[in-house]
């Protein structure tokens, strides 16, 4: 493991003290490195991953399927970002499929070493309950917005959200940090490609976006105005 890598770069930690810090960073373990390729599941629903697991580099994406099979995003974590199950917390990714969006470096830490920190440290309980709310909250509003809106709005809606967490500013646009293909981003809010195509089309028509082969930029003012 690179040695230059510290539990103080997840950002859930950025509060906790540096004595917190140091007894996580001590009984890291090489052997709990793990690395996934792009696309790869890393579970399923019913079959969570026990321990937390610590987004070294790379992003994942966090989904659910209805009844006919239609993927619709829960969430996506990048850099810093942490998930999985333990005897204290759900991150809130139970029943969800994993899978990751490009090669992915993880650091897992088993339920038992997080179990003796809480105990030891219980501020550390503070930031974890913050996140699960935070989460929620996020999670419960993009579900009623991919349910309510027409394909348009859910198109904009989730790219706008993408935007947020990942954009780059580039002259009154924000470039999305993620290849996507009309594909994925149909099997993100539960669409079909050619109906996505369509609409991707049309908002480009229109200025709100630019978009070619895997790259997409939305403008910010535009987008804003239509969305609120």
């Amino acid at each position: 493991m690179e040695a230059k890598f510290s539990m103080s770069q997840i950002k859930l930690f950025e509060s906790l003290s540096s004595a917190i810090i140091d007894e996580m960073n001590q009984g890291m373990n090489d052997s709990n490195l793990i690395t996934k390729p792009k696309n790869h599941i890393i579970q399923t629903p019913g079959h969570e991953k026990n321990g937390l697991f610590f987004i070294i580099s790379g992003k994942v994406r966090f989904y659910k399927t209805n009844s006919a099979g239609k993927e619709y995003t829960v969430c996506i974590l990048d850099d810093g970002g942490v998930f999985g199950e333990v005897d204290s917390f759900s991150l809130g990714n139970k029943g969800t499929y994993a899978e990751t969006l490009e090669g992915t470096t993880f650091y897992r830490m088993p339920n038992e070493q997080f179990e003796l920190l809480i105990t030891k440290y219980p501020e550390l309980s503070l930031p974890f309950l913050s996140e699960i709310s935070r989460r929620l909250r996020l999670q419960d509003e993009l579900i009623e917005k991919l349910v309510f809106r027409d394909l348009r709005g859910k198109v904009l809606y989730f790219l706008n959200r993408l935007s947020n967490k990942f954009g780059i500013e580039e002259d009154g646009y924000l470039k999305i940090d993620i290849p996507l293909t009309h594909q994925e981003l149909a099997n993100m809010i539960g669409a079909t490609r050619e109906a996505v195509s369509l609409t991707l089309q049309e908002l480009s028509n229109e200025g709100i976006l630019l978009t070619s082969r895997k790259m997409i930029m939305i403008h910010i003012e535009k987008a804003m105005n239509e969305l609120t």
